[in-house]
């Protein structure tokens, strides 16, 4: 079977066991601020799991897009090294939300494996938990006797808390599991070793396929365990690893999944799968991670430096740094490969091949940027290694190696292997040191303690936002959360107006009101699809009734930034074509972000056919027409514009605005009139092929305006009311040119008199020429002056200058080329003497300069640099 056949056996077998198979979510996660990153099936599930959504379908199926490299599921270092470990892998999986329970999960997965498959029974094993006496947990006993029904006793092994209960994260839903694993070695290796005692140790060919979740806790913030409200099946298998079972290979990478992608490598790179070892892991690590950029740039996720697109970039650096170090590449070669894995990956997920020209641009920028910095990270690793072998020294201090880490984003195994390679070491504790000290400061920085949720009533959470400014309601639950040392409260309220911050438009203020006191909402944030009020304090009696009041100036200024999105992005289409899709946006009452695929930059006359197209739209006061409720399918005919990356339910929202018609969750005026003006302020790249546009709207454009009127009009008066003031300052422009050139030819006929008559004063020590000024030139000036006298005096020249210039001092020295070849060195003159100024300074060996704080002592710095030629 190929791997799309064994994807799609999957999902026939469970949709014949009356499951809904329903669409990966995006690998990238926008509204879950305790995730990044998709990194298990269940994440989509976790609402209904957590029992804030209703159960539509009580049993489901589905192929996931995952990714682990950071927090708990941290797998990226082993990536590549071995033969089963991956950053982006997919899920298969089937949930049941209080339907079946152990029983049919263990007969169905047994079934599918042995009978769909036809995987061979005598290399199966399953693991059970064993309980956990400390937290009051029996063993497993319902799901080894169900297992006892297919595989012998000995072939049922009982397994610890790490790794046979399964926990969602420090919080939050969790149960025993039962693991599925097959042993793939040859026969001749499992006559040898019986695969038993292989289970769980990490060999590369007895591995997990399977994890069977039985969730029926949730986890506590104090640690106890209380049930779940309904029992969840949560089962996710490997794909990549199934695959390498059914075709009974050796290593992931050797499947129908890889194998195109790593022949691709070898055809760019000149390079043989299976030469050597180091060759094998590159070529591993590179097919791996092609796949996380790729996908991660087609849900919406760039490379940057913050959160998830660090983490995409570092991946992507990685994968650079494998084929620069083992395979040669020194130009970037990674966005080749995109075409073979649109041929392996496209079918399943076709958003690869709509978005393959961004994805190729975007990794190629990418690719370029991060090998201009190993180049500029080798040239300052050399002259650590210079001053290293001068000094004696053969270790390089660990604080040095973090900088070129930390700051210059050079890898420590790279920096490891250039140094090995001269003969030095790094001295590695000083750099995990210092690694340690970063991590601390960043875990203090981002720590939340988060309290246990307290329910005051229970209910559901209904948002009426759409329709109304206020609203009576009550409190159901509240909880305490603090970070950086400072204390608030999280509210969830029966009913509120306060929209929660989604879809890139800000949460909204204001207030919580009863008969005896008024608490302040300073924030909304979603939260596992709960709308969670964020206030300073607590009300003093949480059972009161409340009027929950947004602030609606800030709503309004809102709700017109957001719709003059919508008529921006329209626009943007019809003025530079229908290419453009929205990547990004960013809503407030101040302004509006939006970020879209273009791939240069935009002319002003762009800018200003945009602007005016959407101005129209807005005189043209088209009514809002909201449709809520309508089927996805319905949206789509309607030429609703779907966004890649997100994830969309059976029935969406839809607005339109004339001919603008998108799917979107957000708050918008009733009529585009409302919106009163927008104006474009600033346009740029945010990545290859991502254009940036700011803008404002309403009041924010008129006072841009008055302050735009004011400044030309106090202009008009500085040039004496002239009757076009771009005429005048062209003129004085012109002026000042012709006046500065005058001035500069001034000052150079100053410098070459300055010249003649240091010549004629210098003095003589031991047959070299001694030059030295104190005096209160710029530093250009004195450069021009050193150079004009080394001009005349080639030979045996000593010059040193000390210079105040409103308030700063500075001191430059040049030798001639003679007494640089004596053992005189500039740099080294004027970094020692710049000590009597508090300052520092570099440059060459024959020209170096330096600043400083203490302007009083210039004149002992002049006669500490004139020392060295004593």
């Amino acid at each position: 079977m190929t791997s799309q056949e064994i994807r799609q056996s999957f999902l026939d077998f469970f949709a014949s066991k009356d499951h809904k198979i329903v669409p990966s979510a995006p690998m990238v996660i926008k509204d879950d601020p305790t995730l990044m990153f998709t990194n298990a099936g269940m994440n989509q599930f976790k609402n209904i799991i957590l029992g804030n959504d209703p159960i539509k379908y009580s049993r489901v199926a589905d192929s996931q897009k995952c990714l682990r490299v950071s927090g708990k599921h941290n797998d990226l270092e082993e990536v590549g090294h071995d033969t089963y470990h991956h950053t982006m892998f997919e899920m298969l999986g089937n949930w049941s939300f209080g339907d079946y329970f152990k029983k049919e999960a263990i007969e169905w997965a047994w079934e599918y494996l042995t009978e769909v498959l036809k995987l061979d029974k005598n290399r199966l094993y399953a693991t059970v938990f064993e309980g956990s006496p400390t937290e009051g947990l029996s063993r497993d006993d319902e799901a080894a006797e169900i297992w006892a029904q297919f595989l012998p006793a000995e072939r049922i092994i009982n397994g610890n808390k790490k790794d046979n209960f399964w926990e969602m994260g420090d919080t939050g839903p969790c149960g025993p599991c039962s693991e599925i694993h097959i042993d793939i070695r040859p026969d001749s290796e499992r006559a040898l070793v019986d695969g038993l005692t292989l289970v769980n140790e990490s060999h590369p060919q007895v591995i997990e396929i399977w994890n069977n979740v039985f969730m029926q806790f949730n986890r506590k913030a104090d640690g106890s365990l209380e049930g779940l409200p309904a029992k969840v099946i949560d089962t996710g298998m490997g794909f990549e690893r199934l695959c390498m079972a059914v075709q009974g290979k050796l290593s992931n990478y050797d499947t129908d999944v890889f194998t195109p992608v790593i022949a691709a490598i070898g055809n760019v790179c000149g390079a043989e799968y299976g030469q050597n070892d180091k060759t094998n892991i590159a070529m591993r690590v590179i097919a791996d991670h092609i796949r996380t950029i790729a996908f991660s740039i087609t849900d919406g996720q760039l490379p940057s430096n913050a959160k998830a697109g660090y983490v995409i970039r570092r991946i992507l650096r990685r994968a650079v740094r494998y084929g620069y170090t083992f395979l040669g590449q020194r130009h970037a070669f990674m966005f080749k490969l995109i075409d073979t894995l649109c041929e392996v990956m496209g079918k399943a997920y076709p958003e690869l091949i709509a978005q393959k020209t961004l994805i190729e641009k975007v990794i190629k920028e990418e690719e370029e940027s991060f090998l201009r910095t190993l180049e500029t990270g080798i040239r300052l690793l050399d002259k650590v290694m210079e001053e290293a072998k001068k000094a004696n020294k053969t270790v390089i201090a660990g604080k040095d190696v973090f900088t070129l880490y930390d700051t210059f984003g050079f890898p420590l195994d790279l920096t490891e292997l250039i140094l090995r390679e001269n003969n030095f070491t790094a001295n590695i504790d000083e750099f995990n040191a210092e690694m340690q000290i970063q991590k601390d400061r960043a875990r203090n920085a981002a720590a939340v303690e988060t309290g246990d949720w307290v329910t005051v009533r229970e209910g559901d959470s209904q948002f009426v936002g759409y329709d109304f400014t206020t609203a009576d309601t009550e409190i159901l639950r509240y909880r305490k959360v603090k970070q950086k040392n400072q204390e608030y409260y999280q509210i969830v309220l029966s009913k509120t107006p306060f929209y929660a911050e989604m879809g890139g438009q800000v949460g909204d203020t204001g207030i919580l009101k009863s008969d005896n006191e008024t608490i302040e909402i300073i924030d909304t944030k979603k939260e596992n699809n709960l709308a969670v009020h964020i206030a300073k304090k607590l009300p003093v009696d949480v059972t009161e009734s409340f009027t929950a009041v947004i602030d609606v100036e800030k709503r309004k200024a809102t709700e017109c930034n957001h719709s003059a999105t919508h008529l921006l992005h329209e626009a943007l289409r019809e003025v530079l074509g229908t290419h453009v899709e929205q990547k990004g946006s960013f809503v407030s009452p101040e302004s509006l972000r939006f970020d879209f695929s273009h791939f240069q930059k935009m002319s002003k006359e762009e800018i200003r056919a945009v602007e005016m197209l959407a101005n129209k739209k807005i005189r043209e006061n088209y009514p809002l027409q909201e449709r809520r409720e309508t089927p996805i399918a319905e949206a789509q005919a309607m030429g609703a514009m779907a966004l890649f990356g997100e994830k969309y339910g059976e029935t969406v929202r839809v607005i339109q605005f004339g001919d603008s018609i998108e799917l979107c969750g957000g708050t918008h005026v009733s009529s585009t009139g409302n919106i009163g003006l927008v104006r474009i302020v600033a346009e740029s790249s945010i990545a290859a092929g991502i254009r940036r546009i700011e803008a404002i709207t309403g009041k924010a454009v008129e006072d841009l305006l008055d302050k735009q009127q004011d400044t030309l009009s106090e202009a008009k008066e500085v040039l004496n009311n002239a009757p076009d003031v771009l005429v005048a300052i062209k003129k004085l422009a012109e002026e000042a040119g012709d006046l500065r050139k005058k001035i500069e030819a001034f000052q150079h006929t100053q410098i070459l008199a300055l010249r003649d008559k240091l010549i004629s004063e210098a003095k003589e020590v031991s047959g070299t020429k001694v030059i030295s000024f104190n005096g209160n030139l710029a530093a250009d000036q004195v450069k021009t002056l050193a150079f004009q006298i080394r001009n005349m005096l080639s030979e045996k020249l000593y010059f040193v200058a000390g210079c105040v210039v409103d308030g700063k001092p500075s001191l430059t020295v040049l030798l001639s080329d003679d007494l640089v070849a004596t053992g005189l060195n500039a740099t080294n003159i004027a970094r020692e003497a710049a000590k009597e100024i508090q300052g520092g300074g570099g440059g060459q060996p024959f020209f170096a300069s330096a600043g400083g704080k203490n302007a009083e002592g210039i004149q002992k710095a002049i006669a500490k640099a004139l020392e060295a030629i004593k």
